[in-house]
């Protein structure tokens, strides 16, 4: 007799679509495995699956490592995978809410570069920020004498922006 679980209409799901799922949680979790530690740090996961990924790092033959994933999509396949997903589009930056930052730094930065009164409304919205270190990459920018000092200043202000918000 087969069995149907929760709901008997439910069709059950064919071998390889069980394979096919299988093989999806195991990229998701070489994908989990394979980001830096702080990266992995934002990511939802149980003890059982960090200790699986920290086992994994450690790994260096080919076959054990392959034998690793397996277990990790096993361990996959107990958990609900859509704070995880959610978790890896903010940080690849794919998620609303990270486009969404993004474009709020570039307004700031372009607002510190052209407004001089945007430095206290930044401060003001902004209050735990290293001020002596905003304002020296705010004379750097206005310092830069030709094009491609100018656009090196501006990328550097905005990676300390964005260092700002990420805390």
């Amino acid at each position: 007799m087969v069995d149907h679980g929760d709901n008997p209409t439910e069709p059950i799901p064919s071998r390889s679509e069980r394979k096919r799922e299988a093989g999806h949680l195991q990229k998701l979790g070489q994908r989990i495995a394979d980001l830096k530690a702080a990266d992995l740090a934002l990511i939802p996961l149980p003890d059982e699956m960090v200790n699986a990924i920290s086992t994994y790092k450690k790994i260096h033959s080919f076959e054990a490592r392959r034998r690793q994933l397996q277990f990790i999509g096993k361990l996959m396949r107990r958990i609900d995978t859509e704070p995880i997903t959610e978790a890896l589009e903010t940080i690849d930056g794919s998620s609303a809410t990270a486009r969404y930052q993004f474009h709020q730094l570039e307004i700031w930065r372009e607002r510190l570069i052209n407004e001089p009164r945007a430095l206290t409304d930044y401060l003001a919205v902004h209050p735990g920020v290293d001020r002596q270190r905003l304002r020296q990459q705010l004379s750097r920018v206005a310092r830069a004498r030709d094009e491609a000092q100018q656009k090196s200043a501006s990328r550097a202000l905005f990676r300390l922006l964005r260092e700002f918000e990420t805390g």
